[in-house]
């Protein structure tokens, strides 16, 4: 067997057979075999042998397996011989009749059960008649007591009417009730029509009786003397009675203690107008003040009679001011808006204080099921509101003004005129770093913000969010961008006069990216705020990221005025290096004068920054495009340099590790990021081994394209013409190296088609020209600035 297994039969008759007694002196391999064993020939094989010695015995053993297996086959021939007598047909016939016997007899023993169901069946059926007849009389007996108990107590109630004796009467009512709702499935029958309609008579009598009393004791009517107990008790039978009942009283009350409110505040009357609106307030306070201490003690509290005067009365007060506010019209001022709506919204939160609860949950538990939802006071001053937002809308351009763009064209006035103490005379003030501006424009949204908050948090809230999202756009172009935005006249002069960076353009730029930073920061928590604090409604509706993006757009704007000023401080050695003739050159000596003055350019822009730009994130991106910049222009110097020649070449290697030296200290330990080095390191890498190739003699041109292959990686023949430009070779000899090349190089299939030296512009543009190299504009448009910083 392969798999070291033999089959369970053979494993069972093996066991049987070679089956060892207890008193065997020695224990025989194939005892341990059981069902659940698995059988291992290799280790019975090691038990019958366990060494060298025991295959002499091998003879022995092979004798008394042959024996067993005699004894298996002999054993197996008695199992088969069994098996063909149990199969005799006559005895699996025998079988089948037994069967047939035993399914007869349960067929019989079926047929007997039926019938002596059916026995027993009629012998309780006169018992099963009884148990009915038992029943049907108990709920007969049942039913005629309690209809004599409904009979009795309607009798009862009937004289407790007549004599007004409410607190008994709503007891009784309460029982009459519920006995007459367990005859409800009996109306068919005469007698107990007739009590259904008696028990509606009387309830209609005690309606009756309760208004006439409820009307006597509301009016003080003299002439009837009713007092405030028995009045409580016809509470509690309205009660009874049903809530249709009870609403009805209440509104009657309601209705008899503000008509004197409608007489006296017609909106057609004096009192009643725009100008008297605390009045009508401060009449209600005093009538719910007498209601809570002379009629209305005589309510249960659970009928929440004041909530239902407040209810109404809003309800009437509103129409009232929706009616005065339309009719005002265009003679409206915010003033008497605002005044009247602060009037309103203290006596909605008084009343919410007073009981407690929300000014509109007490106004929606006053209505019925189906009743449309009663609005507040306020609600009548919510479509007049845009007065409110149309005078924030002048007070912000009022505030913004000053620094706007003019209509002419002139730009906003600098940050030098927007904070005292930044005049000439006033150096030791601290330096500006965010525009005062907007500060001064957040902090008057946060104020119009909570102003209007206090007076509408509905549409009125959200007109104002769409105004202030518009005054943020405006303040983003046309205080921001304009102000970056300078002459073409002017930027022109000081390029002609001096190629120095402009330290006040610098900090400008600096004081810029600050500010839109705050405003970016600053208008999400605007947002946040305005969220909070508006209906559910409008929340979704409610997003600043357009305007904050348009404040990425002003940081992005800022950081290419930085860059076009570190050009401008590096224009004057990028042009000595341009203006170098490198064939001149007999020695190497140490670094160049223009490689100093490079980077002692650089020093100057970097620590103008530095200390100015409040978030590291925005110095990180600035030194990224920064030192993409350099080592661009760096490439173009080189090719507008050319020819160089192998000393050239090794001068501008040491010059170029002076620059990368500078560069890499350049934004310091806290904002250098491993970016950054990697890309200085790709960069820098790329130009030495241009140099080094450059470096390199064409004597022998096999040596020199072998380098070439090596340091440029690829198998270009446009980029192999560029460095024999660069190099200054001779046409002659470019031509007899450019044979060698493409000779050479076909036999390199690993060479790349393409490499840096693809992307390099032999004819970039002059000093000055910001973006004018391609490497400058793949800088660009890989790296984009929008949106960078922001990781």
């Amino acid at each position: 067997m392969h798999n070291d297994e033999l089959p369970h039969e053979v494993i069972l008759a093996i066991q049987r057979v070679l089956e060892v007694r207890g008193d065997d002196a020695e224990a025989d391999p194939f005892d341990p075999l059981t069902f659940s064993t698995p059988f291992s020939p290799i280790s019975i094989l090691n038990d019958l042998f366990p060494n060298e010695d025991s295959l002499a015995h091998i003879d022995t053993v092979s004798a008394r397996l042959a024996e067993t297996q005699r004894e298996l086959h002999a054993e197996i021939d008695a199992l088969q011989g069994e098996l063909r007598r149990s199969q005799d047909p006559e005895r699996m016939q025998l079988i089948q009749e037994m069967i047939s016997d035993l399914l007869g007899q349960m067929s019989r023993i079926r047929e007997k059960a039926t019938e002596s169901e059916a026995v027993v069946r009629n012998i309780t059926k006169d018992i099963q008649v009884l148990d009915t007849a038992k029943k049907n009389l108990i709920l007969s007996m049942t039913t005629l007591k309690r209809l004599q108990m409904l009979v009795n107590a309607l009798t009862q109630l009937k004289d407790l009417v007549r004599e007004k004796k409410y607190s008994e009467v709503s007891q009784t009512l309460a029982a009459v009730k519920q006995i007459s709702a367990t005859f409800k499935s009996y109306t068919a029958v005469q007698r107990v029509a007739q009590i259904q309609k008696r028990i509606q008579e009387i309830q209609g009598d005690l309606r009756n009786k309760i208004d006439a009393d409820f009307d006597a004791f509301i009016l003080q009517d003299t002439s009837k003397s009713i007092k405030a107990p028995q009045v409580s008790d016809a509470c509690l039978v309205a009660d009874v009675i049903g809530p249709d009942f009870r609403a009805h009283l209440i509104d009657r009350y309601v209705a008899l203690e503000l008509k004197e409110y409608r007489r006296i505040f017609r909106a057609t009357d004096e009192a009643g107008q725009l100008d008297n609106l605390s009045r009508r307030f401060a009449w209600f306070r005093r009538m719910l003040q007498t209601h809570e201490v002379e009629q209305g003690r005589v309510f249960p509290a659970e009928w929440r009679v004041g909530w239902c005067l407040l209810a109404k009365f809003v309800d009437i007060t509103r129409d009232d001011l929706t009616m005065l506010l339309a009719k005002a019209g265009t003679s409206l001022t915010v003033k008497g808006l605002l005044e009247n709506l602060q009037i309103t919204t203290e006596f909605e939160a008084s009343m919410s204080k007073k009981w407690a609860t929300n000014f509109q949950a007490m106004l929606d538990s006053t209505l019925g099921a189906h009743a449309a939802p009663l609005k507040p006071i306020s609600a009548a001053f919510e479509p007049h509101m845009s007065i409110f937002v149309d005078t924030q809308d002048k007070l912000l351009a009022d505030m913004l003004a000053p620094h706007r763009k003019s209509k002419s064209g002139r730009a906003p006035p600098r940050p030098s005129l927007e904070a005292p103490g930044s005049e000439s005379g006033a150096t030791d003030e601290a330096p500006i770093l965010v525009l005062p501006s907007s500060t001064d424009l957040f902090y008057f949204y946060a104020q119009s913000l909570e102003q209007c908050a206090k007076l509408s948090t509905g549409q009125a809230l959200f007109d104002l969010c769409t105004l202030h999202k518009k005054w943020l756009r405006i303040y983003a172009e046309d205080v921001l961008i304009a102000s970056l935005k300078r002459a073409p006249s002017q930027t022109q002069s000081r390029r002609s006069n001096d190629t120095r960076f402009d330290p006040q353009e610098l900090k400008h730029a600096c004081i810029l990216i600050n500010t839109a930073d705050y405003c970016l920061t600053t208008a999400l928590e605007l947002e946040d705020k305005i969220r909070e604090k508006i209906k559910e409604e409008f929340k979704e509706r409610v997003s600043l990221q357009e305007e904050r993006d348009m404040f990425v757009s002003v940081i992005s704007a800022a950081i290419v005025i930085q860059l076009r000023e570190l050009e401008s401080a590096c224009d004057a050695a990028f042009a000595t290096m341009a203006r170098t003739t490198w064939t001149a050159s007999s020695q190497v000596s140490g670094q160049s004068a223009y490689a100093g003055d490079l980077v002692s350019a650089l020093e100057q822009v970097v620590e103008t920054v530095k200390p100015l730009v409040e978030q590291k994130k925005y110095l990180r991106n600035l030194f990224d495009k920064a030192c993409s910049l350099i080592l661009a222009k760096f490439t173009n110097a080189i090719v507008k340099s050319r020819p160089l020649k192998e000393i050239g070449a090794e001068q501008l290697l040491i010059d170029l590790a002076h620059v990368k030296t500078y560069l890499s200290r350049m934004p310091g330990e806290a904002l250098m990021t491993a970016g950054y080095t990697r890309g200085l390191t790709k960069s820098t890498a790329r130009l030495e081994a241009l140099l080094k190739v450059i470096v390199t003699p064409v004597d022998p041109p096999e040596g020199f394209i072998l380098n070439y292959t090596l340091l440029i990686g690829d198998a270009s023949f446009t980029n192999f013409q560029k460095i024999l430009d660069l190099k200054g070779t001779p046409k002659a000899q470019q031509n007899a190296l450019l044979d060698d090349f493409l000779t050479i190089t076909s036999t390199k299939t690993d060479l790349d088609s393409t490499s840096f030296l693809s992307s390099l512009d032999m004819e970039p543009l002059g000093p000055g020209q910001l973006g004018g190299s391609l490497a400058f504009r793949k800088l660009w448009s890989e790296e984009g600035l929008n949106g960078t910083f922001m990781k």
